[in-house]
């Protein structure tokens, strides 16, 4: 198991077995602080209590000044060995006191008890399965996987829930049997027994802040000063990603303000202008001096492809996951951490959708009807690709219709629910609960907020942002033992940014109101100003040029999963549509594409030839 996480954990490998054979813990370490004492696992004084730990816990110093206040003798400055001393100190409940990301197993020798704990926002991941009276966890799904015997077996309702939101989301895995621990969660194994997960934090709704915007601007930049300073820790090399945007372009300078030095900052990219940012990271690597590192790179889909298959896996449909691959590459051959911008569109509602949700509210007074007829009309309009004016604005006006919940929904999934159902075969189709993940949806939605921009984001916060944004980046990373932080999604600088009034971050001109006004005089204003660009690759042209006979024989051809699942009329007309350049469909064939090399690498059953 341990062997095939060596990705994750190349330095270094450590074992423990419980004395009466009760827990096993094996262990791969990427090393990062205290690197010759952190080995793992790790235990308590007297070795009743063991620890095994993938992530950093950043607040670990001032955890451990207190403990040892309290008694505790330290053996390592490692901030694995916290963690055993604050379950002796606080039981279950030591997990609301890290801050961090952390994937967590303890193993109380005295009482018999595991615990499997995963950090607030879902950064690290960990799994779990009840296999043959047993049961196994990991980081990866393939450790488990790699067990004599074992052979993953394909869940029809998860493969349902990735086809429409380009991931499986916690607690579902696409292996029938597998389990995964929500963010923020942690799971009780005790007598034979696996409780269910348990929350131990959940997205605050805190009391609205109750200074004035330049009251509010102040403390943003402390708690980003201080978010930033935390994850500086590390005794080895560390770095930034720099993609010029306004996220990545402040906590590049944060650091330089904090003093690190060399200041190393990682580019990629691409001959496509439509997809490359590099003379924006250059003005800020420029602006704040740093040891700026810039690649350019001529992406080979198809010899990429099959490694991230193999990283992923479960099916995995973000096709930015190749250039986050490249860059997490790239950036390795110099540091072993560095830290991102992810997340400051969810934490300051930067995503221009939010401002689609808060348009199409205002349409919300017109009889359905109406809205249902100007939705009808959007079908003259030409479609272009999915950054077009043209088809941003079908996709808006074929919504309005739906309720905001099914609105917002088909602004963020990858196939129609109604291409779905129109596509499955019947003997597919009656395995499923078809709107179990709609009413998932829904109910993430509904508990959002007042109103639909709120919604939205906290919906995001749920779903799109632990489940697509956090798996990738860190699955990507860890593939090349890169260890990537993310300033913005410091739990403290998350609630604060949600006790401010809405408007303040999602602003009469967009998203991200205070925290540009913050950077004004910080920030190159070339950068401050520019349009949002994605971190994406050309998949439409791809499919139409050196993808073209992959996708058809992956799809199409003997053993597909795709044969098995769908009409071959319906499967052979989406292909049709979008090679001809009579619709864009790149992102359900993407979904598909992945979905055929999967289960290629991975030769799961449970969806049978019809």
């Amino acid at each position: 198991m341990a062997g095939q996480l060596v990705h994750r954990g190349p330095d270094d490998e450590g074992y423990y077995v419980d004395p009466r054979g009760r827990c096993g813990f094996g262990f791969r370490r990427l090393s990062i602080i205290d690197i010759a004492g952190g080995h793992q696992p790790i235990s308590n004084e007297d070795g009743t209590v063991w620890v095994v730990f993938n992530g950093e816990i950043y607040n670990f110093r001032d955890l451990r000044r207190e403990l040892t206040q309290k008694g505790h003798t330290f053996k390592t400055n490692a901030d694995s060995e916290v963690i055993a001393h604050l379950y002796e100190e606080h039981g279950e409940q030591c997990f609301e006191h890290l801050a961090g990301m952390f994937a967590i197993a303890i193993w109380d020798e005295s009482n018999a008890q595991l615990l499997l704990a995963r950090d607030r926002f879902g950064k690290k991941p960990l799994t779990y399965a009840s296999l043959n009276d047993r049961l196994y966890f990991a980081s990866e799904a393939k450790a488990i996987l790699a067990l004599p015997g074992v052979r993953g077996e394909i869940d029809p309702q998860s493969l349902h829930r990735y086809l429409l939101f380009q991931y499986v989301a916690a607690p579902h895995s696409i292996f029938r049997g597998f389990r995964k621990v929500p963010p923020g969660h942690y799971v009780r194994v005790d007598n034979a027994e696996v409780h269910s997960p348990h929350p131990f934090w959940s997205l605050p709704r805190p009391a609205p802040f109750d200074g004035s915007y330049e009251d509010a601007k102040a403390r943003l930049g402390e708690l980003l000063r201080s978010a930033v300073e935390k994850r500086l820790i590390a005794d080895v090399p560390l770095g930034a990603f720099l993609s010029g945007g306004i996220d990545s372009s402040i906590v590049v300078g944060l650091m330089r303000k904090l003093g690190v030095s060399p200041l190393r900052t990682f580019s990629i990219g691409f001959n496509d202008a439509r997809y490359d940012e590099t003379v924006y990271a250059r003005r800020v690597a420029e602006a704040f001096e740093t040891e700026h590192h810039e690649h350019t790179v001529t992406p080979r889909a198809k010899e990429i492809l099959d490694t991230l298959a193999w990283h992923y896996d479960e099916p995995f449909a973000d096709s930015s996951a190749i250039p986050t691959y490249y860059v997490s590459r790239y950036t390795r051959q110099s540091v072993t951490v560095a830290l991102t911008g992810d997340a400051g569109d969810e934490c300051f509602a930067g995503y221009d959708r939010y401002v689609a949700a808060r348009l199409a509210a205002r349409f919300d007074v017109l009889p359905r009807g109406v809205l249902s007829l100007m939705g009808a009309t959007s079908n003259v309009l030409p479609r272009g690709g999915p950054k077009s004016t043209s088809n941003r604005l079908y996709r808006f006006l074929s919504a309005l219709g739906q309720t905001p919940g099914r609105r917002y929904l088909s602004w963020v999934n990858i196939f129609p629910p109604a291409m779905l159902a129109s596509g499955y075969r019947r003997e597919f189709a009656e395995r499923i609960d078809f709107d179990e993940p709609l009413r998932w949806f829904d109910e993430m939605y509904a508990a959002g907020g007042r109103t639909a921009p709120e919604q939205a984001n906290r919906t995001d916060f749920h779903s799109y942002l632990p489940y697509d944004l956090l798996t990738k980046v860190d699955i990507a990373s860890m593939a090349c033992s890169l260890e990537c932080r993310s300033p913005f999604l410091d739990h403290e600088l998350v609630e604060f940014a949600l006790s401010l009034p809405f408007q303040w971050r999602l602003g009469r001109g967009g998203g991200k109101r205070i925290l540009r006004d913050w950077a004004a005089d910080f920030v190159p204003p070339e950068v401050l100003n520019r349009p949002k660009m994605g971190f994406g690759v050309p998949v439409g042209e791809w499919f139409r040029g050196e993808l073209r006979d992959l996708l058809q024989a992956r799809l199409t051809g003997p053993g597909s999963i795709c044969g098995r699942v769908f009409r071959p009329e319906w499967l052979q007309g989406v292909l049709e549509a979008h090679l001809s350049g009579r619709a864009n469909y790149e992102h359900p064939l993407w979904a598909l594409l992945m979905l055929e090399l999967w289960n290629r690498r991975w030769q799961p059953a449970g969806v049978k030839s019809p």
